[in-house]
């Protein structure tokens, strides 16, 4: 079977409804978080795609009973500190960084060596921001000049540690906190903002944390427990998969989408903000607050004009993923469009803001790039009578179906050749069928 898509036409206009699957970040940490819970978890709309289903696998190389059918996924947890397994086991996190990183935090207490390897585009990735505070605990840790594969042996008496995290991610916070909730003692993070689920989940779950708010960083206090209660979750729809059809209809002609049931945490919803600014119709509904989340409705419909940014910094972490996608808008503005401190995009599962670049320039796009930043200089006439061919982007999901997005709105005569089609698998294996159903064509 070929691994590529061909796209020759754009999306004709359309008026839909659709339900995405359920969001990423939610389906790894409920699992892992599930398995240091005493009793039975389960969950209903966990996203089956292959990192939260590598989650599961190394979830049961550690010894924790995992059953997973049509309807639900179950979770058998025996407590915290409840791992059984072999002694030197290899756990294998494929692409996913929030797995691995996450995992890391609950496994500094393990009680002999235990290896984390993943793909190469992970292999690549910075590890020592989350080695260094875990290493604090009391964990000993080998790594690879801070890469994957790693290896952690854990400490039967873990010290709570105070630990300032500057760069604005999740993942370090989460990994401290999945750390110290089995550490007896007060562990203080200074933190920049950044997803809070994992807060949000230990709050339902009246675990002992405090967060004070400041400007632009919170403190965060947790003491370590003794039990977890097992926790049951209809996990909502992610909006990071959901902004790749929230720009799909804003992109194209005379669309109007309705998206139900979406995770709308305002740590997630910078895209909204940044495309509301620049002048795309979005509407939330049927708001409601579930275990700590919030869930909405999101109705969108086709922009005629899109309005040049400056994108504001503040709203960086909370549209991190999603800044791909916001270029494309840029690219259809009628002005020049700036974004910066976007240094971390470079370190995600390719260098996304090199790649952003790369995409609109192949598109016949303006941009200047630096290390951290990109001015696009928009064109609301664009359309491409070229084909283009995107390969060689480390399977990066994001890449692959910003492309697809692109190639649906923008082109005109041309024809769009994108490979390693299979790379969705890691967080949306149902995104080309999806799109599909709103009228898409691919060969």
């Amino acid at each position: 079977m070929k691994n590529y898509v061909e796209i020759k036409k754009i999306i004709k206009p359309y008026s839909k409804i659709l339900e995405i699957e359920g969001d990423k970040s939610l389906s790894i940490r409920w699992a892992l978080i599930a398995s240091q819970g005493k009793g039975i978890s389960r969950s209903k709309n966990i996203l089956r795609s292959e990192d939260v289903l590598n989650t599961l696998k190394c979830l049961k190389n550690l010894g924790i009973k995992v059953k997973l059918s049509k309807n639900y996924c179950e979770i058998i947890g025996k407590g915290l500190n409840s791992f059984n397994y072999k002694n030197k086991i290899i756990l294998n996190a494929g692409n996913s960084g929030t797995l691995a990183r996450l995992i890391l935090g609950l496994l500094v207490h393990s009680k002999s060596i235990i290896k984390i390897k993943g793909d190469e585009s992970l292999s690549n990735r910075d590890f020592l921001r989350v080695i260094r505070p875990l290493e604090k605990f009391g964990a000993k840790i080998k790594s690879r000049s801070g890469k994957l594969p790693i290896t952690i042996k854990g400490t039967n008496n873990p010290q709570p540690i105070k630990h300032y995290e500057n760069i604005g991610s999740a993942q370090i916070k989460s990994s401290i906190l999945f750390a110290a909730i089995n550490t007896k003692g007060k562990t203080i993070i200074k933190a920049k903002r950044s997803r809070n689920h994992s807060e949000l989940l230990f709050k339902y779950l009246n675990l002992p944390i405090r967060i004070k708010k400041r400007n632009d960083y919170e403190i965060i206090e947790i003491e370590g427990t003794k039990n977890i209660k097992s926790i049951n979750y209809n996990i909502p729809s992610d909006i990071s998969s959901s902004a790749f059809f929230i720009v799909l209809t804003a992109l194209s002609k005379n669309s109007k989408l309705k998206i139900k049931n979406v995770n709308t945490n305002s740590t997630r919803t910078g895209v909204l903000k940044i495309l509301k600014a620049m002048g795309v119709k979005i509407k939330i509904s049927n708001e409601k607050i579930y275990k700590g989340e919030r869930i909405s409705d999101i109705y969108i419909e086709s922009t005629k004009s899109f309005k040049p940014i400056i994108c504001p910094t503040k709203l960086n972490s909370a549209a991190i993923d999603e800044f791909l996608l916001i270029f494309l808008c840029a690219a259809r503005a009628n002005g020049i469009s700036y974004f910066s401190n976007l240094s971390e995009l470079n370190k995600k599962e390719s260098p996304r803001l090199k790649w952003g670049s790369k995409i609109l320039n192949k598109m016949g796009i303006k941009t200047k790039l630096t290390s951290n930043s990109i001015k696009i200089y928009g064109n609301p006439n664009l359309k491409i009578e070229k084909n283009i061919v995107i390969k060689n982007f480390l399977k990066d999901h994001r890449v692959f179906m910003t492309c697809v997005v692109a190639a649906l709105t923008f082109n005109n005569s041309g024809k769009w050749k994108i490979f390693d089609k299979s790379c969705i698998k890691t967080s949306f294996p149902s995104f080309l069928s999806k799109i599909q159903t709103l009228g898409a064509n691919f060969d």
